[in-house]
Protein backbone atom coordinates (compact mmCIF):
# COMPACT_ATOMS: atom_id res chain seq x y z
CA UNK A 1 0.00 0.00 0.00
CA UNK A 2 1.02 3.44 -0.65
CA UNK A 3 1.10 5.78 2.47
CA UNK A 4 1.90 9.63 3.50
CA UNK A 5 3.12 10.24 6.66
CA UNK A 6 4.10 13.93 8.02
CA UNK A 7 6.06 14.91 11.25
CA UNK A 8 5.52 17.84 12.61
CA UNK A 9 8.33 18.55 14.96
CA UNK A 10 9.30 21.46 17.39
CA UNK A 11 12.12 22.14 15.23
CA UNK A 12 11.70 20.24 11.60
CA UNK A 13 8.71 18.65 9.79
CA UNK A 14 9.02 15.87 7.71
CA UNK A 15 7.72 14.29 4.92
CA UNK A 16 7.39 10.94 3.68
CA UNK A 17 5.48 8.38 0.99
CA UNK A 18 6.73 4.92 1.12
CA UNK A 19 5.00 1.80 -0.04
CA UNK A 20 4.63 -0.73 2.68
CA UNK A 21 4.75 -4.49 1.45
CA UNK A 22 2.67 -7.26 2.95
CA UNK A 23 5.79 -8.52 4.78
CA UNK A 24 5.81 -4.80 6.77
CA UNK A 25 9.00 -3.54 4.41
CA UNK A 26 9.01 -0.03 3.46
CA UNK A 27 10.38 1.35 0.48
CA UNK A 28 10.61 5.56 0.14
CA UNK A 29 8.79 7.09 -3.00
CA UNK A 30 9.15 10.53 -2.08
CA UNK A 31 10.86 12.81 0.77
CA UNK A 32 11.19 15.88 2.34
CA UNK A 33 11.97 18.29 5.01
CA UNK A 34 12.20 21.40 6.43
CA UNK A 35 13.60 23.49 9.73
CA UNK A 36 10.45 25.43 10.49
CA UNK A 37 10.94 25.97 14.16
CA UNK A 38 7.19 25.49 15.07
CA UNK A 39 8.19 25.64 18.77
CA UNK A 40 10.10 28.80 18.89
CA UNK A 41 9.63 30.47 22.06
CA UNK A 42 6.90 27.34 23.54
CA UNK A 43 9.37 26.77 26.41
CA UNK A 44 9.04 30.77 27.48
CA UNK A 45 5.08 31.10 27.17
CA UNK A 46 3.60 28.23 25.68
CA UNK A 47 2.44 29.34 22.84
CA UNK A 48 2.76 29.11 19.29
CA UNK A 49 3.72 32.27 17.55
CA UNK A 50 1.97 33.28 14.43
CA UNK A 51 4.81 33.26 11.99
CA UNK A 52 6.18 29.51 13.26
CA UNK A 53 2.27 28.82 12.74
CA UNK A 54 2.40 30.20 9.18
CA UNK A 55 5.64 28.62 8.35
CA UNK A 56 4.24 24.79 9.00
CA UNK A 57 0.73 25.71 7.37
CA UNK A 58 2.20 27.03 3.94
CA UNK A 59 4.69 24.20 3.99
CA UNK A 60 1.73 21.67 4.77
CA UNK A 61 -0.37 23.67 2.15
CA UNK A 62 2.73 22.34 -0.45
CA UNK A 63 2.98 19.16 1.05
CA UNK A 64 -0.94 18.26 0.34
CA UNK A 65 -0.12 18.61 -3.32
CA UNK A 66 2.43 16.67 -3.87
CA UNK A 67 0.30 14.04 -1.76
CA UNK A 68 -2.50 14.36 -3.78
CA UNK A 69 -0.39 13.79 -7.04
CA UNK A 70 0.38 10.33 -5.47
CA UNK A 71 -2.80 9.29 -5.01
CA UNK A 72 -2.04 7.25 -1.26
CA UNK A 73 -3.97 5.10 -0.51
CA UNK A 74 -4.01 6.64 3.63
CA UNK A 75 -2.41 9.80 4.96
CA UNK A 76 -1.37 10.48 8.52
CA UNK A 77 -0.15 13.21 10.57
CA UNK A 78 1.31 13.83 14.17
CA UNK A 79 2.82 16.64 15.83
CA UNK A 80 4.82 15.81 18.93
CA UNK A 81 6.57 18.29 21.75
CA UNK A 82 5.81 22.03 20.90
CA UNK A 83 2.03 20.96 19.85
CA UNK A 84 1.79 19.53 23.03
CA UNK A 85 3.12 21.81 25.49
CA UNK A 86 0.62 24.85 23.72
CA UNK A 87 -2.04 26.47 25.25
CA UNK A 88 -3.06 27.58 21.74
CA UNK A 89 -2.73 24.02 19.92
CA UNK A 90 -6.36 23.98 19.15
CA UNK A 91 -6.00 26.85 17.39
CA UNK A 92 -2.79 25.82 15.52
CA UNK A 93 -5.17 21.91 15.03
CA UNK A 94 -7.92 24.24 13.63
CA UNK A 95 -6.24 25.63 11.00
CA UNK A 96 -4.77 23.09 9.57
CA UNK A 97 -7.77 21.08 9.15
CA UNK A 98 -9.39 23.86 7.89
CA UNK A 99 -6.98 25.48 5.51
CA UNK A 100 -5.04 22.37 4.52
CA UNK A 101 -7.18 19.50 5.44
CA UNK A 102 -5.10 17.52 7.88
CA UNK A 103 -6.55 16.09 10.98
CA UNK A 104 -3.26 15.87 12.93
CA UNK A 105 -2.57 13.87 15.63
CA UNK A 106 -0.89 15.28 18.77
CA UNK A 107 0.72 12.16 20.41
CA UNK A 108 2.00 11.76 23.68
CA UNK A 109 5.88 11.51 24.74
CA UNK A 110 5.23 7.70 24.92
CA UNK A 111 3.44 7.30 21.74
CA UNK A 112 6.36 9.19 19.75
CA UNK A 113 8.62 6.90 21.65
CA UNK A 114 6.68 3.86 20.54
CA UNK A 115 6.67 4.50 17.02
CA UNK A 116 10.25 5.47 16.47
CA UNK A 117 11.40 2.39 18.15
CA UNK A 118 9.06 1.16 14.63
CA UNK A 119 11.13 2.86 12.68
CA UNK A 120 14.64 2.34 14.16
CA UNK A 121 13.98 -1.02 14.16
CA UNK A 122 13.24 -1.39 10.51
CA UNK A 123 16.76 -0.77 9.54
CA UNK A 124 18.98 -1.87 11.88
CA UNK A 125 22.10 -3.87 10.83
CA UNK A 126 21.85 -8.21 11.49
CA UNK A 127 23.40 -8.81 15.19
CA UNK A 128 21.97 -5.38 16.91
CA UNK A 129 19.18 -7.13 19.38
CA UNK A 130 19.11 -5.40 22.54
CA UNK A 131 19.06 -1.10 21.78
CA UNK A 132 18.43 1.85 23.58
CA UNK A 133 17.19 4.29 20.78
CA UNK A 134 17.90 7.76 21.11
CA UNK A 135 15.51 10.31 19.66
CA UNK A 136 16.84 14.23 20.49
CA UNK A 137 13.92 16.43 19.40
CA UNK A 138 13.68 19.97 18.99
CA UNK A 139 11.63 20.08 22.73
CA UNK A 140 12.05 16.71 24.19
CA UNK A 141 14.42 13.80 24.40
CA UNK A 142 13.02 10.13 24.09
CA UNK A 143 14.72 6.90 25.12
CA UNK A 144 13.45 3.74 24.39
CA UNK A 145 14.97 0.58 25.53
CA UNK A 146 14.02 -2.55 23.56
CA UNK A 147 15.37 -5.88 24.31
CA UNK A 148 14.24 -9.19 22.92
CA UNK A 149 11.53 -10.93 25.11
CA UNK A 150 10.40 -8.32 27.26
CA UNK A 151 8.42 -5.27 26.63
CA UNK A 152 10.00 -2.10 25.62
CA UNK A 153 11.26 0.89 28.34
CA UNK A 154 10.23 4.23 27.34
CA UNK A 155 10.79 7.18 29.02
CA UNK A 156 11.24 11.11 27.63
CA UNK A 157 12.43 14.16 29.10
CA UNK A 158 11.30 17.84 28.53
CA UNK A 159 14.95 18.69 27.03
CA UNK A 160 15.30 18.99 23.51
CA UNK A 161 17.68 21.38 21.18
CA UNK A 162 15.00 24.09 20.76
CA UNK A 163 14.33 24.07 24.42
CA UNK A 164 17.84 23.91 26.18
CA UNK A 165 18.84 26.64 23.21
CA UNK A 166 16.21 28.98 24.68
CA UNK A 167 16.11 28.91 27.62
CA UNK A 168 20.08 28.37 28.51
CA UNK A 169 22.30 28.74 25.50
CA UNK A 170 21.26 32.06 24.62
CA UNK A 171 24.74 34.06 23.89
CA UNK A 172 26.87 33.69 20.60
CA UNK A 173 28.83 31.60 21.16
CA UNK A 174 27.72 30.48 24.19
CA UNK A 175 29.31 31.41 27.25
CA UNK A 176 31.53 28.84 29.46
CA UNK A 177 28.36 29.23 32.80
CA UNK A 178 25.59 28.78 29.95
CA UNK A 179 27.83 25.18 28.64
CA UNK A 180 28.27 24.35 32.50
CA UNK A 181 24.91 25.10 33.37
CA UNK A 182 23.70 23.05 29.81
CA UNK A 183 25.65 20.12 30.93
CA UNK A 184 24.26 19.75 34.85
CA UNK A 185 20.74 19.97 33.30
CA UNK A 186 21.85 16.77 31.06
CA UNK A 187 23.23 15.11 33.35
CA UNK A 188 20.44 15.52 35.82
CA UNK A 189 17.70 14.36 33.90
CA UNK A 190 19.66 11.49 32.57
CA UNK A 191 20.72 10.31 36.04
CA UNK A 192 17.26 10.17 36.87
CA UNK A 193 16.01 7.93 34.51
CA UNK A 194 19.09 5.66 35.22
CA UNK A 195 17.23 3.48 37.99
CA UNK A 196 13.90 3.24 34.95
CA UNK A 197 16.63 1.69 32.31
CA UNK A 198 18.55 -0.55 34.68
CA UNK A 199 21.39 -2.19 33.71
CA UNK A 200 22.39 -1.80 30.07
CA UNK A 201 25.25 -4.06 29.38
CA UNK A 202 25.03 -4.88 25.71
CA UNK A 203 23.22 -2.96 24.91
CA UNK A 204 23.62 -0.52 21.56
CA UNK A 205 23.16 2.78 21.65
CA UNK A 206 20.76 4.09 18.74
CA UNK A 207 20.48 7.55 17.96
CA UNK A 208 17.70 8.94 15.50
CA UNK A 209 16.76 12.24 14.39
CA UNK A 210 18.24 15.59 13.10
CA UNK A 211 21.08 16.12 15.81
CA UNK A 212 22.47 12.47 15.90
CA UNK A 213 22.45 12.32 11.87
CA UNK A 214 24.23 15.95 11.43
CA UNK A 215 26.94 14.79 13.48
CA UNK A 216 27.38 11.67 11.54
CA UNK A 217 27.44 13.93 8.10
CA UNK A 218 29.75 16.88 10.11
CA UNK A 219 32.19 13.66 11.29
CA UNK A 220 32.32 12.54 8.25
CA UNK A 221 32.67 16.02 6.20
CA UNK A 222 30.06 15.38 3.90
CA UNK A 223 29.59 18.08 1.51
CA UNK A 224 25.84 16.67 0.95
CA UNK A 225 23.64 14.68 3.22
CA UNK A 226 24.24 11.12 1.85
CA UNK A 227 21.51 8.98 3.57
CA UNK A 228 23.54 5.39 3.04
CA UNK A 229 26.77 7.09 4.46
CA UNK A 230 24.69 8.70 7.32
CA UNK A 231 22.82 4.90 8.31
CA UNK A 232 24.07 2.57 10.68
CA UNK A 233 27.29 4.99 11.36
CA UNK A 234 29.19 4.40 14.31
CA UNK A 235 29.86 7.39 16.15
CA UNK A 236 31.99 6.91 18.61
CA UNK A 237 32.40 9.31 21.88
CA UNK A 238 36.07 10.92 21.15
CA UNK A 239 34.43 11.78 17.92
CA UNK A 240 31.47 13.60 20.01
CA UNK A 241 33.98 15.27 21.88
CA UNK A 242 36.27 16.22 19.13
CA UNK A 243 33.39 18.38 17.27
CA UNK A 244 31.74 19.61 20.43
CA UNK A 245 35.10 21.56 20.70
CA UNK A 246 34.98 22.35 17.30
CA UNK A 247 31.01 23.49 17.21
CA UNK A 248 31.44 25.56 20.93
CA UNK A 249 34.56 27.24 19.46
CA UNK A 250 32.32 28.68 16.42
CA UNK A 251 30.02 31.38 16.39
CA UNK A 252 26.38 30.39 14.48
CA UNK A 253 27.86 32.03 11.24
CA UNK A 254 31.19 30.79 12.07
CA UNK A 255 29.47 26.90 11.67
CA UNK A 256 27.47 27.44 8.76
CA UNK A 257 31.03 26.87 6.94
CA UNK A 258 31.39 23.52 8.97
CA UNK A 259 30.73 20.63 6.40
CA UNK A 260 27.81 18.34 7.09
CA UNK A 261 26.13 21.04 9.50
CA UNK A 262 22.58 21.33 7.45
CA UNK A 263 21.72 25.01 7.21
CA UNK A 264 19.71 25.93 9.68
CA UNK A 265 21.51 23.76 12.60
CA UNK A 266 24.07 25.73 13.15
CA UNK A 267 21.91 27.42 16.66
CA UNK A 268 21.02 24.35 17.98
CA UNK A 269 23.95 21.76 16.92
CA UNK A 270 24.99 22.97 20.17
CA UNK A 271 22.19 22.01 22.41
CA UNK A 272 22.35 18.70 20.03
CA UNK A 273 26.05 18.03 20.56
CA UNK A 274 26.12 18.42 24.35
CA UNK A 275 22.75 16.19 24.88
CA UNK A 276 24.49 13.66 23.18
CA UNK A 277 28.14 13.72 24.91
CA UNK A 278 25.87 14.31 27.96
CA UNK A 279 23.71 11.59 27.95
CA UNK A 280 26.37 8.92 26.46
CA UNK A 281 28.77 9.99 29.56
CA UNK A 282 25.83 9.53 32.10
CA UNK A 283 24.64 6.10 30.63
CA UNK A 284 28.83 4.82 30.22
CA UNK A 285 28.29 4.37 26.04
CA UNK A 286 31.52 4.81 24.39
CA UNK A 287 29.88 4.47 20.72
CA UNK A 288 26.35 4.85 19.21
CA UNK A 289 24.90 3.07 16.27
CA UNK A 290 23.10 6.42 14.28
CA UNK A 291 19.95 5.54 12.59
CA UNK A 292 18.42 7.41 9.35
CA UNK A 293 14.97 5.89 10.59
CA UNK A 294 13.01 7.45 13.02
CA UNK A 295 9.65 8.38 13.98
CA UNK A 296 8.89 9.51 10.30
CA UNK A 297 8.77 5.90 8.94
CA UNK A 298 7.46 4.60 12.77
CA UNK A 299 4.27 6.32 11.76
CA UNK A 300 4.46 5.01 8.30
CA UNK A 301 4.68 0.73 9.41
CA UNK A 302 2.36 1.62 12.55
CA UNK A 303 -0.62 2.97 9.66
CA UNK A 304 0.10 0.39 7.71
CA UNK A 305 -0.31 -2.47 10.70
CA UNK A 306 -3.47 -0.95 11.74
CA UNK A 307 -5.12 -0.79 7.86
CA UNK A 308 -3.85 -4.39 8.15
CA UNK A 309 -5.66 -5.02 11.29
CA UNK A 310 -8.87 -3.40 10.15
CA UNK A 311 -9.05 -4.89 6.64
CA UNK A 312 -8.79 -8.64 8.76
Amino acid sequence: MLLAGIDIGTLTCRLLIGRVSEDGRLTEVHSDRRILRLGEGVDRDHLLRPAAIARVVETLRDWRTVINSHHVDAQIAVATSAVRNARNREEFLGRVMQEVGFEVEVISGGEEARRTLLGIRSGLPAGVTTILGLDIGGGSTEFILDRPGHAPVMHSIEIGVVRLTERLLTQDPPAPDQIRAARELIMKETEQIKPVLGTLAGTTLVGTAGSITTLAAMAQKLSTYEPLRIHNYRLSLDTIRALEREILGRTKAQRREMPGLETGREEVIVAGVLILRGVMETLGFTEGLVSDLGLREGILLDLAAHRRRSNG
